[in-house]
C-alpha cells in the first residue's frame, strides 16, 4: 500500500476497516481493535492519530512504538499474528503509525487478551465489540474449523426424520439397499455413519444436514430452513405484491426409480414460483413477433440451488429471499462467501469450496448440482448472455450474497 493510499484512508475517517488510535491505549484496547478487524476483513490501525482524525503524533521514537506493536501482537492476540508496520511523517512533523493486518488472516476466530481471559471481538462499522455467540459460531465456520451442518439439532431424533424419504435417497438415488424398518439400531448406525444424525450430550439428534435435507418439520428446529419468494409488480419492494409464498420442508424432493417427482421439496417448488411469476419476453424478428421466457431455467435453478447450498446455516431466523420484480429477478443468501472464494473465482468457475459439504454432496447424488465449480459460469452467466445478452450481477454486501438476473432482452 503506498503513501498515497494510506493518506487517502486517514483522510476519509473511520469505518469497519480502519481505526485511529492514539499511541498510549493499553495493550488490551490496541489487541481488541487487531482482533475486530481481523474477524472482518483485515484493515489498518493509524496510531498517534484523534478519534476526529486529528493528528496528535507518536509519543515514543519509532523503533520503540514498532516493538511494542510487535509484541501485542505475539503476546495479547491469540493467535498470534504479525502485522506490516510502517510509520509515516505528516507535513506538520508529526510521526503516524501504521498498521495493516492482512484480509486473509486465515486464523479466525482471533481473540484479544483482557485480563486472564481470551475474548473474540467483530468489527460493527467504526467500533468493535465483543462477539455474540452466534458471530464466534460463524468465525469458527468461516476458518473451517467446524462445520454448522453437522451440528445436532437440540430436542430432535431419529423419529424427526422422514423415514420415507430417507428410503427414498438410499434405495432409490444411490440404489442401495438398507436395513428393514423394524431393525431400528442398524437404520440408526447407518444415518450416524451418513451424518444425518449425531451423538448428542443427550443421546442422538439429527444433524442440522438431516433435518434440511429429511427433516419431518425443519423449521420447527431450525426456523431459517426456507425460502421467502415474492413478486412484486414494480421494480422495489412494496407492500402490494403479485404472489408471495412461505416455502418450508425438506429441501429435496421425493424421486422415484425412473426420475419422476413424487413430492416436491424446497428447491423444486422455489423454482416452481420463478416459473409462474417471471413471465415473457418478446421482440420483433424482421416481420414476426417472438417470444420466451424472461429468464433461462439453467440459471434460475443454479441460483436456487447455490442459495440452499452455500448459505450460512448459523444465521437463525433468516430465510433465503427469492424476489420478482418487472426488471429482475434476485435470489438473496444469508451470509458471505465462504473462507477463500471470491466473486471472481466464481465467475471464473475455479472455486471448489463449499460451505456445506454434506449438502453438497447430497444435492449431487439428487443431480442438483453436476459440475462442481462451473455452475456460476456456466448455467447462470453464460445461460444469461446466450438468453438476453445481459451479465447477471453477483454481489457480496452486508453480510449476504445476491445473484441478480436482468429481464431486459438486447437481441442481436
Amino acid at each position: 500500500m503506498i503513501r498515497i493510499e494510506l493518506l487517502e484512508l486517514l483522510a476519509n475517517g473511520e469505518n469497519s476497516c480502519v481505526e485511529f488510535k492514539r499511541d498510549d491505549c493499553s495493550p488490551s484496547d490496541l489487541a481488541r481493535e487487531m482482533a475486530a478487524l481481523l474477524n472482518l476483513e483485515g484493515g489498518v490501525i493509524f496510531l498517534g492519530v484523534e478519534d476526529d482524525g486529528e493528528i496528535s503524533g507518536l509519543t515514543r521514537d519509532r523503533g520503540t512504538t514498532e516493538e511494542w506493536v510487535m509484541n501485542i501482537a505475539r503476546q495479547n492476540l491469540q493467535p498470534a499474528v504479525i502485522p506490516v508496520w510502517t510509520c509515516m511523517e505528516m507535513e506538520g512533523g508529526q510521526n503516524v503509525g501504521v498498521i495493516r493486518l492482512n484480509a486473509d488472516s486465515p486464523g479466525k476466530p482471533y481473540k484479544a487478551r483482557r485480563g486472564n481471559v481470551w475474548v473474540s471481538f467483530t468489527r460493527v462499522g467504526s467500533t468493535s465489540r465483543e462477539s455474540t455467540r452466534e458471530e464466534e459460531g460463524r468465525l469458527y465456520q468461516a476458518s473451517r474449523l467446524i462445520r454448522y451442518e453437522i451440528k445436532g439439532v437440540s430436542d430432535t431424533g431419529f423419529e424427526s426424520l422422514d423415514r420415507d424419504r430417507i428410503e427414498n435417497y438410499f434405495c432409490d438415488i444411490l440404489n442401495r439397499s438398507i436395513p428393514v424398518r423394524t431393525n431400528f439400531e442398524a437404520m440408526q448406525q447407518l444415518l450416524l455413519n451418513s451424518d444425518m444424525l449425531i451423538e448428542m450430550r443427550n443421546g442422538v439428534g439429527a444433524s442440522v444436514a438431516g433435518m434440511l435435507l429429511f427433516g419431518e418439520n425443519p423449521n420447527r428446529r431450525l426456523p431459517q430452513a426456507g425460502v421467502t419468494a415474492v413478486a412484486f409488480p414494480g421494480t422495489r419492494k412494496e407492500y402490494n405484491t403479485v404472489d408471495e409464498e412461505r416455502i418450508r420442508g425438506p429441501l429435496v424432493s421425493r424421486v422415484s426409480k425412473s426420475g419422476a417427482v413424487l413430492e416436491k421439496g424446497v428447491i423444486d417448488r422455489t423454482v416452481d414460483f420463478v416459473v409462474r411469476n417471471m413471465g415473457s419476453i418478446a421482440w420483433l424478428d424482421g416481420g414476426r413477433r417472438r417470444r420466451k421466457q424472461a429468464y433461462p431455467m439453467d440459471a434460475v435453478r443454479e441460483a436456487v440451488v447455490n442459495s440452499v447450498v452455500h448459505r450460512d446455516y448459523a444465521h437463525e431466523m433468516t430465510d433465503i429471499e427469492v424476489s420478482l420484480y418487472s426488471d429482475r429477478l434476485e435470489v438473496i443468501s444469508p451470509g458471505g462467501l465462504p473462507n477463500g472464494v471470491t466473486v471472481q473465482k466464481m465467475m471464473e468457475g475455479v472455486v471448489r469450496v463449499a460451505r456445506n459439504e454434506l449438502l453438497k454432496e447430497i444435492l449431487r447424488d439428487y443431480r442438483y448440482i453436476e459440475h462442481y465449480g462451473m455452475g456460476v459460469r456456466n448455467r447462470i452467466i453464460e445461460s444469461m448472455l446466450q438468453h438476453n445478452g445481459r451479465q447477471p450481477d453477483l454481489v457480496e454486501k452486508d453480510d449476504r450474497f445476491t445473484v441478480r438476473l436482468w429481464k431486459k432482452f438486447e437481441p442481436n
